[in-house]
């Protein structure tokens, strides 16, 4: 089993993960709670992306600073340039870390570059038949979900979990901008619903004339709709509000994500795609319907089905129809009074 024991000081622990999006970091939350309950005193570092920064100045309590993984091969969202990767793994040789955790993945690229950061001891998740690297190393789970499969590798360093949740800090101002633009959208008393058509990736885009109809079936439901959404997905946003009959509120580009938190928190229901904005409503705790067509649906889906369900097609991998959605989400507000839903949809 592994672990970290530094003479004279604090252990220095590096976590590697250079994953790009907003959930893929959220869902490492647990691990870094759980390597942070048993190392309270450690110098803890995230190797990632130079995207990551927002999670490194959202999670002091959990990572003390970001290692941007820079010039090496074989990870698709970092530019191969060796005398770069020859700096980059200078750079993290030079730490001298006590324990390195390897929750990237399957560990074909990472566990090599983990490796390489010279490490006293390291703990990493492998696939049955590559090549196994020093120290402790698991099989890469396959069937459970992607906080399970990260709170396996840091329990393999003997850190127990400390929580299977998800939580998202949220500053005062972000808190006030949110109430802001409630207010100026006559949003107060929660009786609204978000939905979230964008996503990073296309294919996790469930089509945005559904979202429309989805939309139309929430104000006939008694609820304001507020579509959120970043910058670059403004143009999405605007054509499900076009396309919709009933009223819709644009906040594409105005939320960040702790205001898109503390956004959610007010509403009754969050319709999302999988994508980030999903463990957002996760970690705020809100009601969500996710919409996902995946060969691995659970991987990605919040660990609570009864606060948030999920909609899959048939095989899974197919996008559900709008029928199905919309009866998830009466059956899903019925839980929680105030409504008008609860009824078999119509016209959807």
């Amino acid at each position: 089993m592994g672990g970290a024991e530094a003479v004279g000081s604090e252990p220095r622990i590096v976590v590697l993960r250079a994953l790009p999006g907003v959930g893929d970091l959220l869902c490492a939350v647990p691990a870094l709670r759980a390597l942070r309950a048993v190392y309270p005193r450690a110098e803890i570092t995230l190797s990632g992306l130079p995207s990551s920064t927002w999670f490194v100045a959202r999670y002091p309590n959990l990572v003390d600073e970001l290692l941007v993984v820079d010039g090496v091969a074989g990870l698709p969202e970092v530019r191969p340039h060796p005398p770069a990767a020859v700096r980059f793994l200078q750079r993290a040789q030079s730490r001298r870390f006590d324990l390195g955790l390897q929750i990237h993945g399957s560990g074909i690229v990472t566990n090599p570059l983990l490796t390489l950061f010279g490490a006293r001891d390291q703990v990493t998740a492998r696939l049955p038949g590559h090549w196994l690297p020093p120290g402790t190393s698991i099989d890469y789970l396959t069937e459970v979900p992607e906080i399970g499969r990260n709170l396996a590798v840091v329990g393999a360093a003997g850190c127990p979990p400390a929580g299977f949740e998800l939580d998202l800090p949220v500053t005062d101002d972000e808190l006030q901008t949110a109430a802001r633009l409630i207010h100026e959208a006559r949003l107060a008393g929660g009786r609204f619903a978000c939905l979230h058509p964008g996503a990073s990736r296309q294919d996790r885009r469930w089509p945005a004339p559904w979202f429309a109809r989805v939309g139309d079936h929430l104000v006939g439901c008694g609820l304001r709709v507020v579509i959120t959404g970043s910058t670059d997905e403004a143009g999405l946003v605007r054509a499900v509000a076009g396309m919709m009959h009933g009223e819709a509120i644009d906040l594409a580009g105005r939320t960040g994500l702790g205001v898109l938190a503390a956004l959610y928190q007010q509403a009754r229901l969050v319709v999302t795609n999988d994508t980030g904005a999903s463990h957002v409503a996760d970690a705020v705790r809100v009601p969500s319907i996710v919409v996902i067509a995946s060969a691995e649906p659970d991987r990605w889906a919040p660990l609570d089905r009864y606060l948030h369900r999920v909609v899959t097609g048939d095989p899974p991998s197919a996008w559900p129809d709008v029928y199905a959605v919309v009866t998830a989400i009466d059956e899903h507000l019925e839980r929680w009074p105030g409504t008008d839903c609860g009824r078999a949809p119509q016209d959807a």
